[in-house]
């Protein structure tokens, strides 16, 4: 029997055997992977390390308290800590009525809301019977009418509405409720107009028409006096007493606006309003066309009921804080003063012209004015 020859095998290699079938290949350990199951850990400990990647990290948000139950979260801020308190894109614009910035943003305040007399003042407006009535009988141009049904066909406004609405002024029948919104909860009482802006008069041509109504014409001149009530009231109260016009300078003086037509009830669609730019110009132009100018001020001077008052005049009102400038005071031919009995130092501006008004046109002709029916035509009442 033939022996057979032995096989020769190569030496073994420097990286050991290869595994057998069912046997797994011994994997490297990486940082943080979990032991399988089953895996031996008994391999000893190794020892702790000073190296900052051997350290546990801590995670996003770890540090902050949480609530119980609560698992540490994960999610990793994309933003920086000085980046949080930037605004976010689309916070600068404009919000609408009721909606609540953003979270963790505050806005500043809105402004307040304006009252009735501002609202008045932007959009021009008049309301109320005298003042619409007025400028429907006068010549001023009205934009806009707003009235309410019941009103439009009131005797009083049927034909001029119509006339109105002719002449190409919009007239609009509202409820009571749109001219709350419209007047700012003012007393409309159902209707109200925007008007045009008020057409001043030329000097020159106020004071011919003055002297052409009268041959003692007077002009009430106005200086520093800002308070739209005082301008309409010493308007009302002049055309009452039968005053030819008005002069308004440009600066320190409230101008005609819609609360000034407001108070003076309809007095301003027949009385004429200059404005100049130069009060002491002015005045000498009114010298020059053989006017005496009187300013009223405070103080030892010449007694109203004193001055000679029956010549062509104008009557210049200051404020009452600050009075006529001094400026004003030099141009004037005469200073006058109301006599006082109390110790109120001084009087309201539109009281103190019609205290003057009253005594110029006293001495022109009516010593005292009379009633239209005499106290002795009054019926009789029992006192019971």
């Amino acid at each position: 029997m033939t022996e057979m020859p032995k096989k020769k095998f190569s030496p073994r290699s420097a990286r050991g055997d290869k595994p057998r079938y069912g046997e797994q290949k011994p994997k490297l350990k990486r940082s943080g992977d979990k032991p399988r199951f089953n895996d031996d850990q008994s391999q000893g400990f190794k020892e702790k390390s000073d190296r900052f990647q051997d350290k546990p990290r801590p995670r996003t948000n770890d540090d902050k308290p949480r609530r119980a139950g609560d698992k540490p979260s994960n999610f990793k801020s994309r933003f920086k800590d000085k980046d949080r308190d930037k605004p976010r894109y689309g916070d600068d614009r404009p919000r609408r009525s009721g909606q609540k910035p953003p979270f963790g943003k505050t806005f500043p305040a809105a402004p307040p809301p304006m009252d009735s007399e501002q609202a008045q003042e932007a959009l021009d407006l008049l309301y109320g019977h005298h003042a619409v009535l007025a400028a429907l009988d006068g010549d001023r141009q009205l934009n806009r009418i707003w009235i309410t049904s019941h009103l439009r066909h009131d005797i009083r406004y049927r034909t001029k509405i119509q006339t109105a609405k002719a002449n190409g002024t919009v007239v609009d029948e509202v409820d009571n409720f749109r001219l709350n919104q419209i007047t700012h909860n003012a007393n409309h009482q159902g209707i109200a107009a925007q008007v045009a802006p008020y057409h001043y008069w030329e000097l020159g041509d106020l004071i011919d028409k003055a002297k052409s109504q009268s041959t003692a014409p007077v002009l009430v001149i106005i200086d520093s006096i800002t308070d739209p009530h005082n301008l309409g009231a010493i308007i009302r109260t002049a055309e009452a007493f039968g005053a030819q016009g008005m002069v308004l300078p440009q600066r320190r003086v409230a101008g005609i606006t819609s609360t000034v037509m407001k108070v003076a009830a309809g007095a301003l669609e027949h009385f004429p309003v200059a404005r100049v730019v130069n009060l002491s110009r002015a005045l000498e132009t009114l010298k020059e066309s053989g006017f005496w100018i009187y300013g009223t001020v405070a103080g030892k001077q010449t007694a109203l009921h004193q001055a000679d008052l029956r010549e062509p005049m104008g009557l210049v009102i200051g404020s009452e804080g600050e009075g006529l400038s001094l400026l004003t005071q030099k141009h004037c031919d005469h200073l006058i003063t109301i006599p006082l009995a109390g110790k109120t130092p001084s009087l309201n501006a539109s009281v103190a012209a019609a205290i003057s008004l009253y005594e110029i046109f006293r001495q022109r002709g009516f010593d005292r004015p009379t009633l239209s029916h005499p106290a002795s035509d009054l019926p009789e009442v029992s006192e019971d």
